[in-house]
């Protein structure tokens, strides 16, 4: 298995303290951490895109750039790149030219956005997101794979003849669909013969592996290889100590007080944003999120494995507001204690020669 490390550049006071720290010392941080990370010998770093909300993460080019510029061997994906609501045209011209700066270390991790409300901001109509998701997808895969493309479609102007510049440092960069809560994403996937990127972050694995279920036997229908089928999956935040009784006692207050801030009223019961795992004990027995001593969190990716066959994880560490030290503490002992097990009991071939 490989390993990631994702920031969705969250911005929110500390759950506990109230303490909310500067935009660019956040910003330092998720730079610092990023270089930790490959010193660590993680496989890649995940820059979110958000435009709402309390994140930091609207511009995630710029911050892959400045992430491509302080590392020499980490690829850079995003977490995701909200095609449904951009230009694709400005989206090739962007991401190619960080493909180009970073030497082609760059994937996208493409979706409609899980937070409500970015439609509205660039003028969309969200009851038409699906169908501004597979467009907006489609001319982008034409803009990296063909030069003078002539196109046309409902929600952009047509194009005549155009090239993107730059082109794409090695070809086109892998492209991976982000799903978290609907079979549209894993339909689109399957049909290009795309890998999938389970958000795995909210919701009971049974409904993650819903999705999954749908990818693979969608990706074997549209005539695909099988053993091209690449999956991914996020987590809920890493929280690791010593065991799984002092993960709880350490950080029960701070993961409660964090879900309580995090809380949605406006809405409730839809799928892919309140998490159910109220309660850490709730988290740690069944719950998306690693968290407890190092053989918990290995069981709980093994047996997210055995159910998604996933061949990247996906771990994040500033979505508590915890310290910059603390996150690196948390992602060294990951890699010291975790990642080698778990490499070993799941190889796979993705990103292998």
């Amino acid at each position: 298995m490989k390993f990631q490390v994702l920031s969705l550049i969250g911005h929110a006071p500390h759950p506990l303290t109230g303490e909310l720290p500067s935009a660019a010392d956040r910003f330092e941080d998720v730079l610092a951490v990023g270089e930790e990370a490959e010193r660590l010998g993680y496989d890649a770093l995940a820059v979110g895109e958000r435009h709402a909300g309390a994140f930091l993460s609207s511009s995630p080019t710029a911050v892959l750039g400045a992430l491509a510029a302080r590392t020499r061997r980490i690829r850079l994906l995003t977490g995701v790149t909200v095609v449904a609501i951009l230009d694709p045209v400005r989206v090739a011209e962007d991401y190619a030219t960080l493909d180009q700066l970073s030497r082609g270390r760059v994937e996208l991790v493409v979706g409609k956005g899980a937070e409500a409300g970015h439609f509205d901001l660039f003028g969309l109509d969200e009851s038409r997101q699906w169908d501004l998701q597979r467009e907006k997808y489609e001319l982008l895969r034409r803009l990296w794979r063909e030069e003078e493309v002539d196109w046309e479609g409902e929600f952009r102007p047509p194009l005549r003849k155009v090239t993107t510049v730059p082109r794409p440092y090695a070809g086109p960069p892998r492209v991976w669909h982000g799903s978290a809560t609907s079979p549209n994403s894993t339909e689109l996937a399957a049909r290009h013969g795309d890998p999938l990127f389970t958000a795995n972050a909210i919701q009971p694995r049974e409904a993650y592996a819903r999705l999954i279920g749908h990818y693979r036997e969608r990706f074997a229908a549209y005539g695909h290889d099988p053993a091209r089928a690449h999956v991914a999956a996020g987590s809920g935040g890493l929280l690791i100590a010593g065991s799984a009784r002092e993960a709880v006692s350490r950080w029960k207050e701070l993961y409660e007080a964090k879900v309580a801030q995090s809380f949605r009223p406006d809405l409730e019961g839809k799928a892919g944003y309140n998490t159910p795992f109220r309660t850490i004990e709730d988290a740690v027995a069944g719950g998306p999120q690693l968290i407890g001593g190092p053989q918990e969190i290995i069981d709980k990716i093994l047996g997210w494995h055995e159910v998604y066959g996933h061949d990247l994880q996906s771990v994040t560490v500033d979505g508590f507001g915890l310290e910059r030290a603390e996150q690196t503490d948390m992602l060294a002992r990951f890699a010291e204690e975790v990642a080698p097990v778990v490499r070993k009991e799941a190889p796979t071939t993705l990103w292998t020669s």
